[in-house]
């Protein structure tokens, strides 16, 4: 029996022979039900990819996204003698997972939980966490290290919509920004999901704003930016991640800068991946690549453990090559690199662009 083929947690007894050389063993740990069934299901064809790519074994285990859950999934993991464990999406599972998964030590990285909180609990109680995912703060350091490099000396209005989303991560930026004494000319809340924004625009162009972040979403953005050329305003116009969304049904124009994740599927390190994906009929969207990487990292970590050191000391000592770049984390355990990158779109896409000249 081909030891690549995918065994869920119930069967892995009749497994357990499996791997040898340089295979590991890998959980992983995604909703197959609920909610997130859909993240799931991408978190699961992204590290099954990975592992027939390198001979890996997986074992499935269904993430309820409870504390109970967190209990059932450290048992499962150490029953099974994983190496390490991918995926998580709730904070709740890794809350109570943890302490037991350092008694067994098997590392855990996550591709989608961001809490701060955890982490800091996972570094004071040496709890062997990883992550993937960017940090809470990661998309506002961003944004904010852009308009320091571009905007330090512009006429800056700092707009949003009122949601939470857009009113931390405005706020946030403006935080950041404060020390370096950059103050906004001008700042507002608007009412989203309006079929036109021209009050708002005047406002901008009564405090001579020229420069403006909006924390909102696609659609508001690309209003404001149709409004503003309608009345002749010149703004030059940046958001957060949220821009990365259907162009849809205003089209935004060109130069809207966003601060935004990478489309990891059109990067030159993914090729092998995307060409297996889709020869199986996966789309490498959403969860789908990061999971892929994350089983590559675990892999290749399993693959340069020796001489009794431990897995999770090899992860965070080391560098790695993956679907979505070369992958290392600091002494928090966090990406070294935010993934954030600033982007602008160009008619039918976004594009990254480089660092600003003087």
């Amino acid at each position: 029996m081909d030891i690549r083929t995918l065994i869920s947690a119930g069967l892995f007894a009749s497994f357990l022979a499996a791997p040898s050389g340089s295979a590991a063993i890998i959980g992983v740990v995604a909703p197959k039900s609920g909610p997130y069934a859909l993240l799931g299901a991408q978190i699961y064809q992204g590290a099954r990819a990975a592992a027939e790519a390198n001979g890996d074994t997986l074992v499935e285990l269904d993430e309820s996204c409870d504390e109970n859950g967190g209990l059932a999934v450290s048992k499962s993991l150490t029953d099974a003698k994983a190496s390490a464990a991918i995926g998580f999406l709730c904070v709740e599972t890794l809350t109570t997972a943890l302490p037991a998964l350092k008694a067994a030590a098997i590392p855990a990285v996550s591709v989608s939980v961001r809490s701060k909180i955890l982490m800091e609990d996972a570094l004071r109680n040496d709890w062997p966490f990883f992550r993937l995912a960017p940090t809470e703060t990661a998309e506002a350091d961003a944004v904010a290290s852009a308009i320091l490099s571009r905007w330090k000396a512009e006429p800056i209005a700092f707009i949003d919509d009122g949601t939470i989303y857009g009113r931390e991560l405005s706020s946030a930026v403006r935080q950041k920004l404060e020390p370096s004494g950059i103050r906004p000319a001008f700042t507002d809340v608007f009412r989203p999901g309006q079929e036109q924004q021209i009050a708002l625009v005047r406002r901008l162009s009564k405090a001579g704003a020229t420069h403006v972040f909006i924390g909102g979403d696609r659609n508001d953005t690309a209003i404001i930016v149709r409004d503003a050329a309608a009345e002749r305003v010149r703004l030059t116009v940046m958001g957060g991640d949220a821009l990365r969304a259907a162009n849809r049904p205003v089209g935004l124009a060109n130069g809207v800068l966003a601060a935004a994740l990478p489309d990891y599927a059109v990067a030159p390190e993914a090729s092998t991946a995307v060409t297996q994906l889709r020869a199986g009929n996966v789309e490498p969207e959403g969860y789908v690549l990061p999971a892929y990487a994350a089983t590559e990292l675990v892999h290749r970590a399993v693959t340069e453990t020796s001489n009794g050191r431990s897995l999770t000391d090899t992860l965070a000592a080391g560098s790695f090559t993956t679907a979505i770049g070369p992958v290392a984390f600091g002494p928090d355990h966090e990406l070294k690199q935010n993934p954030f990158r600033l982007v602008e779109w160009q008619g039918t896409d976004f594009v990254e662009i480089g660092p600003a000249t003087d």
